[in-house]
């Protein structure tokens, strides 16, 4: 299956399953439609990322990153890679950001690749690669990973990684930290 037929089937199926009355994603599903390339960081007005909320077992601490390019600290992520499956692509930006040790994709998916959310949101350019404003149409997956195992921050892109409480998301990602409250710690 290509990559287009798989985004579309995902977030059809997000759609369906997950989003609530407000989320749309009328942009993503127009470039859908219009079959732009939204698996190359190139494609204007917005293309495909992954992200990777990593919990604690608790739920009660979340790795987050202090991003570079961006100045403030985010959960790990970045432009998809190609891979099996979504997740899979937030789990390598997550591993590469912050050297976290041993992550498992948390319950809530049924080891599935149905994003926990769907995030649309624009990101300031980047002048080092000639990049204006643009649209992340961010994947979001949640894995589980032990807090009291070392990090290692990916200098190029992250000053510094860090476990910081859940509730630091209800200013980064106000949508996850929401839906996280229906998610069970035990599974």
């Amino acid at each position: 299956m290509s990559f287009l037929a798989r985004l579309d089937s995902t977030v059809s199926r997000y759609l369906a399953e997950v989003a609530g009355p407000r989320e749309r994603l009328a942009l993503l599903r127009w470039q859908i439609a219009e079959r732009h390339a939204l698996d190359r960081r190139e494609t204007m007005p917005g293309h495909a990322t992954t992200s990777a909320f990593v919990l604690s077992p608790d739920h009660a601490q979340v790795l987050l990153i202090d991003h570079v390019v961006i100045g403030r600290w985010l959960q790990p992520g970045g432009h998809y890679e190609p891979a099996a499956h979504f997740h899979d692509s937030a789990l390598r930006e997550a591993v590469e950001e912050t050297g976290v040790a041993s992550p498992i994709l948390h319950p809530w998916h049924r080891d599935g690749d149905l994003p926990f959310t769907i995030d649309s949101h624009e990101v300031p350019g980047n002048p080092r690669r000639s990049e204006p404003p643009h649209i992340h149409h961010d994947l979001q997956y949640l894995f589980v990973a032990d807090p009291a195992l070392p990090l290692i921050a990916q200098e190029e892109e992250v000053h510094a990684a860090a476990w910081k409480p859940v509730s630091a998301l209800a200013d980064i990602a106000p949508l996850a930290f929401a839906r996280l409250r229906t998610v069970s710690a035990a599974g």
